[in-house]
């Protein structure tokens, strides 16, 4: 590394062209596969001046004491969870995410896992390809419509905001909280005035909020059990919004109709997870903004933020500002 050529840590697989706002920095790429090993990250940031890598590869204060060049962590992902925000302040580090860019994917997953619990498509894909194709007298399984029904999104942010309007145009009510109290909210939305109320009400429950200290296991037993029997559980948001244990026992007793869940506690689930064993539970491996365009996106972005606060150029991305 020279003074003129500080060094960049890049953990994820960009391209060149992704990479190219990065012409003026060594550029240091990781190459192994599989998840990344707290010793390598320790190793490879040490004498970098910036990093960017998934918004949930968590970068403990030791990492960041290892790297004492290190000026920007950039996260490919909406996500700043893994980073002590306080502490990275602190060291003159900026934290960035890539906020906006994911916001069509997340929300167009989170309306599709609601049509797949309210029509129960998984269950009849399964029926036909288990050769019990239903027809004459046999029951036919019936779903039920979104139209009129209450959709509750935690969290008014940027997705939450494009959940409320496809959910609008399905012909549902939308009734929403929000932590912050100072949301954006689309026409025709309802604000509800306490937590209770948003989820006694909802007959889908979808999670948008970030992930702080206020809003860990924000749904627990108590909120589980204030929900209406008939109620689905969304969570495209960060898996220890909810408390896992508490919405396994929750779905076992019947406490609500079932989940729909992006994102878990532990990414991925350990051998033997209750929650895989129950059969009113849909889980998907965090692939909310899992498409061609967003990656693509998402990935121009973090680098963007990267090069913009190495150069000292305004980052509007910064987190912990």
């Amino acid at each position: 590394m020279t003074p003129d050529r500080p060094r960049v840590f890049i953990s994820l697989p960009l391209s060149d062209d992704q990479l190219a706002p990065l012409a003026d920095y060594e550029v240091i790429r990781r190459t192994a596969a599989g998840p990344i090993q707290h010793k390598e990250l320790m190793e490879m940031i040490a004498g970098a001046a910036g990093h960017l890598g998934s918004a949930v590869l968590a970068i403990p204060n030791e990492v960041i004491d290892a790297a004492p060049r290190l000026r920007v962590i950039s996260n490919f992902g909406v996500g700043f969870d893994n980073v002590d925000l306080s502490y990275a302040r602190q060291r003159g580090i900026d934290v960035c995410n890539t906020p906006g860019v994911l916001s069509d994917a997340v929300a167009a997953l989170t309306l599709g896992l609601i049509l797949q619990r309210a029509r129960g498509i998984g269950e009849a894909q399964a029926m036909v390809r288990q050769g019990r194709w239903v027809k004459g007298a046999h029951p036919l399984p019936l779903g039920s419509d979104l139209k009129e029904k209450t959709l509750t999104i935690l969290g008014m942010g940027r997705i939450g905001l494009e959940v409320a309007r496809r959910a609008q145009a399905f012909g549902m009510r939308v009734l929403f909280y929000d932590l912050r109290g100072d949301c954006e909210a689309p026409p025709g939305a309802d604000c509800a005035p306490t937590l209770d109320d948003a989820l006694r009400e909802a007959d889908f429950l979808s999670l948008h909020t970030n992930l702080t200290p206020d809003s860990y296991h924000l749904i627990g037993a108590p909120q589980l059990a204030a929900m209406k029997p008939t109620a689905y559980l969304l969570n495209t948001a960060r898996g220890p919004i909810v408390d896992q244990q508490a919405l396994y026992e929750a779905l076992k007793e019947g406490l609500i109709a079932g989940a729909a869940l992006d994102v878990l506690e532990v990414e991925p689930p350990p051998a033997g997870e209750p929650l895989l064993t129950l059969p009113n539970v849909i889980i998907s491996p965090h692939i909310g903004s899992a498409t061609v365009e967003t990656r693509d996106a998402m990935a121009r972005l973090a680098v963007q933020n990267l090069a913009d606060v190495l150069a000292g150029r305004p980052c509007s991305n910064i987190v912990n500002r």
